[in-house]
């Protein structure tokens, strides 16, 4: 494969990405799920010609954990916080804190029931299909009303954060003590203060910086100090979150100390070339991220009858366990906040960073995908019909 080939291959996958970006504004089909089609077409097509490739799960990982921290940015970017906020923001962490519970609790019982493991290995495997991925979540509000999409911005991170959390805490104890939860506390402690001290050093980094070239070094630092708390087994997802929280609203704080030092003229200008740049990176990261997945996968394995039962299990136990949460604890529910529980990007990281030995040859990479895609497709279809009800009284009045 010459340069120019290769050239001609990615500057068309990020040509399709926006145009499916464009038909997913239109349709509520989630651009991921077009990007995961085309990648199975890939697939397909190289298959048939016989063509050799590289091996693209080498570099999915890293891919896909440069995605996550620039997805979950540039969200954070968009929240203005205010006093009248803090119940949304309450509601959306319990929402992913009890969904997340609910959902490896279940998980846990059908993944044991399908494979007779040991409750240790299928509760580790359960984590990554129970966490929600704002990869996906985010871009697929941005239709919703104002609070809706607010709402499903902190929850989709927060499940995030919580579902790192757990996945640490799980992998690093095979047997739980009281010392696993102070190590707990303790990492959680580091990440607060790590996330603190990296806000305002960053910040001040952005004020004192006259070089033309300055948005990538702060989302490389931001990136850098993400991986070393991350190496450290620290959930550094809070710290990308606090930092965006924190950028797009230092500018609220009044205490004359601090706008001496770190507020400074540009500082809205920048913010808003800053949000463009993770945007625009953010988009890029995805295309290739989702299709090479798709292209990864072994679409033959899906035709094994047990895996589609199994897969489509948990598929129900996902939105039953949403749907029930909503509707008993969020009375400002629309509906629509119900069918955006996609698995993605942050399942697919989860699941490869598993160890080994715990990992359940039935609970395969097959299994995975048929889970991703169906969150999305029964995000996309629940997105539709409820557009249609809302739309349908409006048109009769």
């Amino acid at each position: 494969m010459t340069t120019y080939t290769t050239l001609i291959i990615l500057s068309g996958l990020v040509i399709f990405s926006y145009l499916f970006d464009l038909v997913a504004s239109k349709t509520k089909l989630p651009a991921v799920l077009l990007l995961l089609l085309l990648g199975i077409g890939l697939r397909v097509l190289v298959d048939n010609l016989k063509i050799h490739t590289f091996d693209f799960l080498k570099i999915l990982p890293t891919l896909g954990t440069v995605g996550l921290i620039l997805i979950v940015f540039e969200g954070s970017l968009e929240l203005k916080y205010e006093r009248e906020k803090n119940k949304l923001i309450k509601g959306a962490f319990f929402s992913a804190l009890f969904i997340l519970i609910a959902s490896v609790s279940v998980i846990t019982f059908i993944i044991y029931k399908i494979t007779g493991q040991s409750f240790y290995t299928c509760f580790t495997n359960a984590i990554p299909f129970s966490v929600v991925s704002s990869a996906i979540a985010i871009p697929s509000a941005a239709a919703l009303v104002k609070k809706s999409r607010e709402f499903i911005i902190y929850e989709s991170s927060f499940s995030d954060i919580l579902g790192i959390i757990l996945f640490n805490f799980a992998i690093s104890n095979p047997h739980i003590s009281a010392s696993s939860f102070a190590g707990l506390g303790l990492n959680t402690l580091l990440i607060v203060i790590l996330s603190a001290v990296s806000c305002i050093v960053l910040l001040y980094i952005m004020g004192k910086i006259s070089h033309h070239i300055k948005f990538f070094l702060i989302i490389s630092i931001l990136i850098l100090v993400y991986a070393i708390g991350q190496s450290y087994h620290l959930s550094s997802l809070v710290l990308v979150l606090a930092f965006g929280l924190f950028l797009n609203n230092a500018d609220a704080i009044q205490h004359a100390w601090f706008r001496s030092i770190f507020i400074y003229k540009n500082l809205s200008n920048d913010l808003t070339q800053l949000y463009q740049l993770s945007a625009e990176s953010a988009f890029i990261i995805r295309t290739f991220f989702f299709v090479i997945f798709g292209f990864t996968m072994n679409i033959y394995t899906l035709n094994d009858q047990v895996v589609i039962a199994n897969g489509l299990i948990i598929l129900a136990a996902i939105f039953i366990i949403r749907f029930l949460y909503l509707k008993l604890f969020r009375k400002e529910n629309s509906g629509q906040e119900a069918f955006i529980a996609p698995r993605g990007l942050i399942s697919i990281l989860l699941y490869f960073n598993l160890p080994a030995s715990l990992k359940i040859p039935e609970v395969g990479t097959s299994f995975l995908f048929l889970v991703v895609l169906g969150s999305s497709l029964v995000m996309s279809i629940g997105l539709l019909a409820t557009k249609k009800s809302k739309t349908k009284p409006e048109g009769l009045v």
